[in-house]
């Protein structure tokens, strides 16, 4: 790929868990060793993901009014990298068509037009680089993490309870912020969240939640991922479902 568009992220998270399982304890980690253990995983996580197929769904909202869906399969072909190809048959939103005025004023009625189309376009644009974020923050990825850390930009907090909480700032965009969190006691990933913003900060911050589903084999994965840009009223929704392994 130029670059696989990274919405399909599989089970990249479950040697995560596995292989800072002794990072997780009630005395926080060096940020340095929690930032190794976490790259580390990463390559394990993408190893075990390479063994899967699946499914992922996308939906682009507009103040609660779905503007697009795309159902894709993913797998990992011969390169190590994501292949993706459309589910046959998947319905994609209805577009919506431009209104007139209905009136005598023809020229009237296709000035309206124009407008309604070049700002269909304008926020078409928009939920598209709304949507290409979710690539940028899931799964993380071991280049950024050891970027964050050497900049001194990597935390780790003792365990609140049974979670520990790992931070990364400016991750992607200067003064974003990426949070990890895993229990202690299971050893999984319980929390995944980001804040950060699409064009400028505070016109179009957004929030970025995962939400973790496990496999049979007890891998972990991201089973629905929900970005929210709340100023623009876009919401954009990844589910990823019926992994299987790989032919």
């Amino acid at each position: 790929m130029a670059r696989p568009h990274r919405f399909q992220i599989g089970g990249l998270f479950a040697a995560t868990v596995l292989t800072t399982s002794a990072l997780v304890l009630a005395q926080a980690p060096a940020p340095a060793d929690a930032a190794a253990a976490l790259k580390q995983s990463l390559a394990a996580n993408q190893a075990a993901l390479k063994t899967y197929s699946w499914v992922e769904t996308t939906t682009i909202s507009l103040k609660g009014e779905v503007k697009k869906q795309e159902q894709k399969n993913c797998y990992y072909g011969a390169d190590g990298k994501v292949q993706k190809t459309p589910v046959p048959g998947a319905a994609a939103a209805p577009k919506q068509e431009a209104k007139s005025d209905g009136g005598g004023r023809r020229g009237g009625g296709r000035m309206k037009e124009r407008i309604v189309e070049n700002k269909v376009e304008e926020l078409t644009e928009y939920m598209q680089k709304a949507a290409a974020l979710v690539g940028e923050y899931v799964p993380p990825e071991a280049p950024k993490i050891q970027a964050a850390q050497a900049a001194g930009h990597f935390s780790v907090k003792p365990a609140s309870g049974t979670v520990m909480h790992m931070t990364a700032t400016d991750y992607v965009k200067a003064g974003d912020t990426l949070t990890i969190g895993i229990d202690s006691a299971s050893k999984q990933l319980t929390e995944y969240n980001v804040k950060s913003y699409v064009e400028k900060p505070k016109d179009d911050d957004l929030t970025l939640n995962v939400t973790f589903g496990r496999l049979q084999d007890g891998t972990s994965y991201p089973q629905q991922i929900v970005l929210d840009v709340k100023a623009k009223n876009v919401q954009v929704k990844v589910v990823n479902s019926g992994y299987k392994k790989a032919s």
